[in-house]
């Protein structure tokens, strides 16, 4: 690990960087695309091909102050019946431009919060998913899960459609850092939800936790993580807290002047890493941990993990569909993304259209860049003559494109056989070097601290 101060000559405590789960980050996305070629990419997925498929549940009983997705609260279940019919009507859209015999590989489940369904209309939702096609027998499917809304019949319910994998949000477990951040959720609750995720036979269970948030200090992070470990999740995800009230509006509710400073935040960032390690579990990219059997940490060895917008991933397939209000999918052609607001989704699946409102088709440069961000992010290298020979680019163009890397990373890479590879605190400045080959201008503020 570099010391603060060449972290600080490098100006990682300053800098702000996108988090590149997607090329080009979503804030360039633009409204040329739209329902069009929706269309068009869905009838060109050839037969056979394994696909994913991600669900937006854009309802929260409670609106988490650090939260910035596209979330609304509700205190009923009004809102949600027409909004299940909205999302079996867009899901049988997509399903009159896609072949018969295209396999689901992957299902997730997302928000929001998809556990404030009732059982009965997880039930009916997962219905149709399992119906729209084929399902892969090595189906991953991974659900969202609030300790506060979740009892056990739609724990059965989940089950009995073939949830593989949980997903728990923590953030953190101390009562004064939860009260800055407006999400009471106790330690006693979630152990009592995670023994009944197990219950009901479901074994694989993440858990994200944030760092950076107000009024947190190493004390409480350990205490923290210690609880998180005691509940032995598969995989971790340590994330830090993007504090951008200019595009969450409900973050001014945060006392900024709580926050952590950059360096405190890269010292609880260090205090859990550490932990996770003395736990055994293995770092993946830059802010996953996985057991070694994890099927994540088995695909990091192989060098086949992925990046999306849910992270790292071990889902291998190139097109990922996404339904519901705002929603982002992505084909190999570009990705499109769902009008953001409830009622511009609905009146758009009520036409019997898409509410595909924006988006970005590749170029050949897109491309490039995605791959070689991707591959940053998650190996920590680039290995030019395999990207010369994937994209049909010649060596001294790729030499070129990286210059600006090769120059002010110079101190913390080494290049052998025409490989670039992070070799100090790759995890930290990621962001950053990815950023170098970033062909997209930067939005003065539009990202979160890139630490």
């Amino acid at each position: 690990m570099a010391s603060h101060e060449l972290l600080r000559d490098l100006g990682l405590f300053d800098a702000r960087a996108p988090r590149y789960t997607s090329y080009p980050p979503a804030n360039h996305f633009k409204n040329d695309v739209g329902p069009g070629q929706v269309s068009a990419w869905l009838e060109e997925i050839p037969a056979g091909q394994r696909i994913s498929l991600y669900v937006h549940i854009p309802y929260c009983r409670r609106l988490c102050w650090f939260c910035a997705c596209r979330t609304q609260g509700t205190q009923t279940d009004r809102p949600l019946i027409p909004y299940l019919a909205q999302i079996k009507a867009e899901l049988a859209l997509v399903g009159r431009h896609l072949r018969p015999d295209v396999e689901v590989a992957a299902i997730h489940l997302g928000g929001g919060t998809p556990t404030i369904l009732p059982a009965p209309m997880l039930a009916d939702l997962c219905d149709s998913l399992n119906a729209f096609r084929p399902l892969a027998r090595d189906l991953a499917f991974s659900v969202e899960i609030d300790p506060t809304e979740i009892d056990r019949p739609r724990l059965d319910a989940l089950k009995a459609a073939g949830m593989t994998r949980a997903s728990i949000g923590v953030q953190d477990f101390d009562e004064t850092v939860q009260e800055a951040i407006g999400r009471a959720q106790g330690y006693a609750l979630t152990r009592d939800v995670v023994e009944m995720i197990r219950a009901v036979g479901v074994q694989s269970l993440n858990m994200d936790m944030l760092y950076g948030l107000p009024h947190q200090t190493r004390a409480r992070m350990t205490d923290t993580v210690q609880k998180i470990l005691s509940l032995s999740p598969d995989r971790l995800a340590l994330y830090g807290y993007a504090h951008v009230p200019w595009m969450a509006k409900r973050q001014v509710m945060i006392p900024a002047d709580a926050l952590p400073g950059a360096e405190e935040r890269l010292d609880l960032f260090e205090a859990a890493a550490k932990m996770f390690a003395w736990d055994g579990y293995e770092p993946i990219g830059i802010d996953h941990f996985a057991r070694p059997g994890d099927p994540l940490a088995q695909a990091a060895a192989e060098g086949r993990i992925r990046r999306n917008f849910q992270g790292y991933t071990e889902d291998g397939c190139d097109v990922l569909i996404g339904l519901g209000a705002s929603a982002i999918s992505r084909y190999p052609q570009g990705y499109t993304q769902n009008a953001s607001t409830s009622s511009a989704y609905a009146h758009a699946i009520k036409k019997g259209r898409f509410a595909t409102e924006r988006g970005h088709a590749f170029s050949a440069d897109d491309r490039l860049r995605a791959d070689m961000i991707e591959r940053l992010m998650c190996r920590f290298e680039l290995d030019l003559n395999e990207l010369s020979a994937a994209h049909g680019v010649p060596l001294a163009d790729l030499l070129r494109v990286t210059a600006r890397l090769r120059s002010r990373f110079a101190d913390w890479i080494e290049m052998r056989d025409a490989t670039i590879r992070l070799v100090r605190s790759p995890r930290l400045i990621a962001r950053l070097v990815a950023q170098e080959v970033d062909a997209y201008a930067m939005p003065e503020g539009r990202h979160s601290r890139a630490l």
